[in-house]
Order: structure tokens, then sequence, then C-alpha cells
């Protein structure tokens, strides 16, 4: 499979990155927690479930909310 210039928009941001790529690929590009503990994806207005990561493939164009959970007290 050949390798592919994506332009994502992440939290209102465009950043470039190489594809192709799924969501749990780009949360490790990103240093997130792959297997989505801590945090919420919304992808193209649709939030994903943790368990469809893998599944969800990127595509040039895509956005992406990433929300992370801070606990404290």
């Amino acid at each position: 499979m050949s390798k592919t210039k994506l332009k994502l928009k992440i939290n209102g941001k465009t950043k470039e990155v190489t594809g192709p790529l799924d969501l749990a690929a780009l949360l490790s590009l990103l240093e997130l927690p792959g297997d989505g503990q801590g945090i919420a994806v919304e992808h193209n207005r649709e939030i994903v479930a943790k368990k469809d990561y893998v599944q969800t493939k990127l595509l040039d164009g895509d956005q992406l909310e990433i929300v992370t959970l801070v606990g404290g007290g």
C-alpha cells in the first residue's frame, strides 16, 4: 500500500500526517493512549466507540475532536 499525505483537522488545527492511518495509530502518533483510556474522540461529528478505533480509517480532510479526561479533586 502506498504512502499518502493526509491533512486532518484535529481540535480545529490542521495537521499533516502520512497515511494510510487508522484512529488508533493516529492517537499513538499524537502520544495519546491508543486504547482510548481517558479520552473521547469525535470523527466527522460522530462519536467513535473505543472498540472501533482500529477499524476507523482516516481520509484526507477528516475532522476530529479529541478530548482528554482529567481527574482530580
